[in-house]
């Protein structure tokens, strides 16, 4: 079979796109089912077809909405699989892939990498250790008396028995529970099913209005969909605790940003944590920019180097047993 893998490398950071092929090569060749595979960087709506070709396999052609049609089935007859390397996805022609025998799959390789980054925003908003250090060695330069030195200069937050609150309990928002847990929060949780299991049952699981009135922290984890996009919108965010705090990890448009900038602006809440923003990609600043107490990083939560490679084990797995007859992670 002929595969097709995209590559991209927006940060400049361990591992380097050669060191990547390298890994994906070591990978491939123990798979005797693929017998020709190349390699793109360019990958996007407007290649995608060059990029399909003639290929029966594409990992890591990411899914946005209305790429994947009756019209490109048609178009490119010999697909069988494509997988992305993301844990979100955008719509696609489900009825035309089925009729098409295509399988779709998704890429579940960074739920703690997320949670991690999802409790460093909130930590930095809490304890905001970079610039606190940064005053500590000023005021230690400008040779005043060590003994005299207040090192202070933010506000510092506790999160020992706050309340945590989870919006989307999937394998991402179970792993910021964990670690809320770790800190001593307690943690409730919505989500659109209710998860059972003894890896839930220090969560208490309420409604999403309960989840806004109660939380000093609201962490979203839920996927993009018809149903949640905007659903922390202008009536929802009102609801919240005065003062909380929101980390988002997830999309940008699950909450309304101009409702968002003016919780922000008025002191209804205290801070906002995003690592996702409305518009992705962005060629300029929006307002939400503009606010001091929004933290604000370019969607990089998963980008680490244990991420990455992570990423190339669980999807060769995901089509080895896609190849075997037993495929995982459909969507």
């Amino acid at each position: 079979m002929k595969a097709v893998i995209c590559l991209d490398d927006p940060f400049k950071t361990e591992p380097t796109p050669d060191e990547l092929e390298a890994y994906w090569r070591q990978q491939l060749d123990g798979i005797p089912a693929i017998t020709e595979y190349s390699f793109t960087r360019k990958f996007s709506p407007a290649t995608l077809d060059e990029i399909a070709a003639d290929n029966e396999i594409i990992l890591g052609g990411y899914i946005a909405d209305n790429m994947y049609t009756e019209e490109f089935f048609t178009r490119h007859p010999k697909l069988r699989y494509v997988e992305s390397f993301a844990h979100g996805f955008g719509k696609f022609d489900r009825q035309a892939a089925k009729n098409h025998n295509v399988t779709f799959t998704n890429t579940i390789y960074g739920d703690h990498t997320i949670a991690e980054f999802a409790m460093s925003l909130l930590l930095t908003i809490c304890h905001h250790v970079e610039s606190e250090s940064v005053h500590y060695s000023d005021l230690l330069d400008s040779k005043t008396s060590i003994r005299s030195v207040k090192g202070v200069v933010t506000k510092q937050i506790e999160l020992y028995q706050k309340t945590m609150g989870i919006i989307g309990l999937g394998h991402i928002g179970l792993c910021m529970a964990q670690m809320a847990r770790g800190f001593g929060m307690n943690v409730i949780a919505y989500s659109r099913h209710q998860k059972e299991g003894d890896a839930y049952s220090f969560i208490e699981q309420v409604s999403l209005d309960e989840v806004l009135r109660r939380s000093d922290v609201i962490s979203i984890h839920c996927s993009l969909t018809d149903q949640t996009k905007n659903l922390l919108d202008r009536e929802n965010i009102a609801k919240m605790k005065e003062g909380a705090i929101l980390i988002n990890t997830a999309r940008g448009a699950i909450v309304d940003e101009e409702a968002l900038k003016e919780a922000l602006d008025s002191g209804h809440l205290y801070a906002a944590g995003l690592d996702v923003v409305c518009g992705e990609p962005l060629s300029e600043k929006t307002p939400i920019f503009d606010c001091d107490n929004a933290l604000i990083t370019g969607h990089i939560a998963w980008a680490t180097a244990e991420s990455r490679y992570r990423t190339v084990r669980v999807a060769i797995q995901n089509l080895r047993n896609w190849l075997a007859g037993e495929p995982t992670s459909v969507i």
